[in-house]
């Protein structure tokens, strides 16, 4: 008999879901996920875990809830691990409780992991505290998916004094005004209406309540959103913190291999961006394949790595031999800052680097420095382009070219798409080819693109893919040419 986690994911923006959440997930062999949940939280699961797009859709469920529930039943029973995904808390208007009696009834062990509900969150990322000393003292928090048929005291709620909340009532609004000012609500009190909160899609209309229906209606803002009702209102001139990020309302999708992605997206969060992340590229190392060149480390007087890649696997594959780096007595040269920093990571300073992120850099420096019978070992990816090795050997070099990893195309998972995002970024030829087979060469050509480096715009450009190029070739070149193209977007 396995176990289930029903899982809160927060209000949408990744790094809001919880540290016990990631961790679980990454445990979870079995995840059922709901829209609101989005797309982010299936990067903390394992590649061989089984997903399923439960929907939830307004209106519209790709699945029912009874259906739902005898899904966790029979997971569970199978044996799995089982993630239940839900936007929120599962606690907050989520069916959680009803999901958990199914479980208890079956005799099924379970655990609730609470979220970050977006009562609050996304307030909180419009500028809007729930409650503020002078403002409000306290707040209610109802559902106004179905207004029409809410058992509410209209009287009671109108006559309440802290901040008031509605979840899920966009399409019911002008109803729920209505009642609200019926029983007795003064028609000038501040409202707003906050869309998509804590992503890069929102929106946030203010007004009052007298207005803010027809604000909403001209803005054309959708579910989901929040309907907020209250004097905290006024705060978000003063706290609207998210919305003067650079580069807030941009989402950015970041096709590195997962391994590489993480400080280039963390990067761009901070800046105010949301990251869609899909690594079009995988690493497969090749063991085994530094075996042959072992008992000549110590013989080299030029170890060159043309990228984090091979640095990385190159050090790893020796410490997993147990090997000494010390035998290592060559000088280290390397193309770019960010490999440089993955060496310096190693103890290790550069004694060559390119500032360029080509080839060609590294070796117009490397031919300064070579002398006849030099030794030159090259640990790299099989699908390098060899633009250094011939004129080192010209030059009277030895050279060892050694293929320590492979880049492969990566895999979308069920319902993972390019659909909110505005700019992908383009790190190298292979992952434009990637991208290409993973979501279509027309879905691309309809986003920006922005390339690092110019061997990478030439690949973009043979496709007919239009492109900005970082003139820095390096992860901060990406970022100083995003926040360069939207500085003026305001």
């Amino acid at each position: 008999m396995g176990k289930v986690y029903l899982i809160g994911s927060g209000p949408g923006n990744e790094e809001l879901i919880t540290v016990k959440a990631v961790r679980l997930l990454k445990e979870c062999t079995a995840v059922l996920y709901d829209r609101l949940a989005g797309q982010h939280v299936l990067n903390y699961i394992n590649r061989d875990c089984k997903v399923y797009y439960c929907g939830k859709e307004p209106g519209c469920h790709y699945r029912t809830q009874e259906e739902i529930n005898e899904m966790l039943v029979k997971l569970a029973k199978e044996g799995h691990t089982v993630g239940r995904i839900k936007g929120g808390d599962p606690y907050v208007f989520g069916r959680g409780g009803e999901e958990g009696e199914a479980l208890f009834k079956e005799g099924i062990e379970f655990e609730v992991v609470p979220g970050v509900t977006s009562a609050i969150s996304v307030l909180s990322y419009a500028g809007i505290p729930i409650s503020s000393r002078g403002y409000a003292q306290g707040f209610h928090v109802f559902t106004g998916r179905s207004a029409e048929k809410l058992n509410l005291n209209w009287d009671c709620v109108a006559g309440l004094t802290g901040t008031l909340v509605f979840l899920m009532g966009l399409e019911n609004m002008e109803g729920i005004v209505v009642r609200l000012v019926s029983a007795g609500k003064d028609i000038n009190t501040p409202a707003a209406v906050i869309m998509r909160g804590t992503t890069s899609k929102q929106r946030t209309v203010i007004g009052t309540m007298e207005n803010i229906s027809e604000n909403v209606r001209a803005a054309g803002l959708k579910s989901p959103a929040i309907i907020v009702f209250g004097e905290v209102v006024k705060l978000t001139e003063v706290l609207n913190w998210y919305e003067k990020k650079p580069l807030f309302g941009i989402n950015i999708c970041v096709t590195r291999s997962k391994e590489q992605a993480a400080p280039l997206k963390e990067r761009l969060i901070d800046l105010g961006a949301e990251v869609t992340e899909l690594n079009a590229i995988e690493i497969k190392e090749l063991t085994g394949a530094l075996d042959k060149y072992i008992d000549k480390l110590s013989t080299y007087d030029y170890l060159v790595f043309t990228s984090v890649n091979s640095v990385n696997i190159f050090f790893d594959q020796l410490l997993e031999r147990r090997i000494d780096i010390r035998r290592l007595k060559g000088q280290f040269a390397v193309i770019g800052s960010a490999t440089e920093k993955a060496l310096l990571k190693r103890g290790i300073v550069a004694g060559i680097m390119a500032e360029e992120f080509v080839g060609e850099g590294l070796r117009d420096k490397l031919i300064k420095a070579i002398q006849p019978g030099h030794k030159v070992l090259i640990p790299c990816s099989k699908n390098a382009r060899d633009v250094i090795s011939k004129e080192l050997a010209e030059a009277g070099a030895e050279v060892d070219i050694v293929h320590i990893y492979e880049p492969i195309i990566g895999r979308l998972r069920e319902h993972q798409g390019l659909e909110d995002v505005d700019v992908v970024l383009y790190t190298s030829p292979s992952i434009v080819k990637n991208m290409i087979e993973l979501v279509g060469i027309e879905v691309l050509r309809g986003k920006k693109a922005v390339a690092i480096g110019p061997i990478t715009e030439r690949e973009l450009i043979n496709n007919n893919i239009q492109c900005v190029v970082s003139e820095e070739h390096s992860t901060e070149g990406i970022i100083n040419k995003l926040l360069e193209v939207y500085k003026n977007r305001r």
